[in-house]
């Protein structure tokens, strides 16, 4: 079985519940979790509900981003995207010790003219 896969899904209507969330995914494979964030106090002062929903199979979580984005939900277009994995911290530092280094070079390089 391949690896699970979280999904961001925004634009959704306020009054909609996880259950009824996870039945729209449901119709693609198996649900692992899902979790509805209400962030009334954005910069824009809208209200606004999003949330994530974890799958048990990549391939189905695909098929499910694919069929579902878009789709009207309480008279909302719903917008789902493939959710990024959170970056390891190990890789953070190899990128910013890169950067690091090539600003030092280029600092030491602009005295020594």
């Amino acid at each position: 079985m391949d690896s699970d896969m979280n999904i961001y899904v925004g634009n959704l209507p306020l009054e909609l519940t996880e259950e009824e969330l996870r039945k729209e995914f449901s119709a693609f494979g198996q649900v692992k979790s899902v979790s509805l964030i209400n962030d009334r106090y954005t910069g824009s002062k809208q209200p606004r509900l999003y949330g994530f929903v974890e799958m048990d199979s990549k391939s189905e979580a695909e098929t499910a981003v694919i069929s579902l984005k878009g789709k009207e939900i309480g008279g909302r277009v719903i917008e789902v995207i493939a959710a990024l994995p959170l970056s390891d911290n190990k890789d953070k530092w190899s990128f910013n010790s890169k950067r690091a280094s090539r600003y030092h070079n280029k600092r030491q390089q602009g005295h020594q003219a």
